[in-house]
């Protein structure tokens, strides 16, 4: 096979589509962040809830978690178009491979918060941090393999 497996010019312009996309994912994450934290504040705080950001943080959170493991599928598939070989930016692989991870694990985590005093908001809370740190550090080692 001779790589790449599609014109060079439509791979660039795939992988600036990734860079935006996977930009705004991150954006809604930083946000959905902002909504946990939120509700975790005043239930620390025993001030009344805020329902919308309740409502808002336990909608978006299956959806952004499917968002980011189809954003580490489109790089996947970028990176086999490109050059077949998956390992031609490993640290971006093995950073996007530890979010989707952290994804997995968030969401399960996230089915077993029960009441207010569940055992399971701490580690859904740091796993959520973790999440938005490895999102920082994709960005830069994403930044340098488009330049």
């Amino acid at each position: 096979m001779q790589y790449p497996l599609i014109a060079r010019e439509l791979l660039g312009e795939l992988r600036l589509v990734h860079a935006f996309i996977n930009t705004g994912i991150i954006a809604l994450f930083i946000y959905h962040a902002r909504l946990g934290i939120t509700v975790r504040r005043a239930r620390l705080a025993g001030v009344a809830m805020p329902v919308a950001a309740i409502r808002r943080h336990r909608k978006a959170g299956p959806i952004l978690a499917i968002l980011g493991v189809l954003g580490f599928l489109a790089g996947f598939i970028l990176a086999l178009l490109d050059t077949g070989n998956i390992l031609e930016y490993p640290a971006h692989l093995f950073t996007g491979m530890a979010i989707v991870l952290l994804l997995i694990t968030t969401f399960f985590i996230s089915r077993r918060i029960k009441g207010q005093d569940s055992a399971a908001r701490t580690p859904h809370f740091i796993i959520g941090i973790m999440i938005l740190c490895l999102y920082l550090i994709e960005v830069f080692l994403g930044l340098s393999v488009l330049f």
